[in-house]
């Protein structure tokens, strides 16, 4: 049972003591996707949806949220991050908007957690902002893209 880190030995949950690791640069990169019909990814991509500005609002919700981590996950250590992106990959044929979050920190800890939790609060962002025009959006594939620092080592996801 002692190999999940948040457990203990009686199956009990814990939060992980990281006292003893040193501090590294670490960074994570996540990324989801949201799909949509045609109309709806076209008043995205226009700026002409009534809410606002659909991808700027879902940049701030996605930075806010990577900073906000640690309150949303329980095991989750608060941690110093030192800079957050988001970025909006527009795919017109499939009617898609790509959501990437990119975050560093100098830590003991990674930030993985951040990054995904980054990329959802921005899909779910767009979502809302979106959801008069088109219920039948998706909001899918939030994965691990990358990560880097510590000592498991670096992940790109498909290597």
């Amino acid at each position: 049972m002692n190999e999940f880190t948040h457990m203990d030995e009686k199956g009990r949950v814990r939060m992980v003591d990281v006292g003893d690791k040193d501090v590294t640069d670490r960074k994570a990169r996540a990324g989801g996707r949201v799909s949509m019909n045609g109309e709806t990814f076209d008043k995205v991509a226009a700026n002409s949806m009534r809410k606002g500005n659909v991808l700027e609002t879902a940049r701030i919700a996605g930075i806010l949220a990577a900073k906000q981590t640690h309150a949303l996950i329980p095991m989750c250590h608060p941690v110093s991050i030192r800079h957050v992106q988001i970025d909006f990959h527009m795919d017109r044929e499939a009617g898609a908007i790509q959501v990437e979050a990119l975050v560093r920190a100098s830590d003991r800890t990674g930030v993985e957690m951040e990054a995904l939790t980054a990329v959802a609060v921005a899909a779910l962002t767009i979502y809302d902002m979106c959801k008069s025009h088109d219920r039948s959006m998706v909001i899918s594939d939030i994965s691990l893209l990358e990560k880097a620092g510590g000592k498991s080592g670096h992940f790109i996801r498909g290597n």
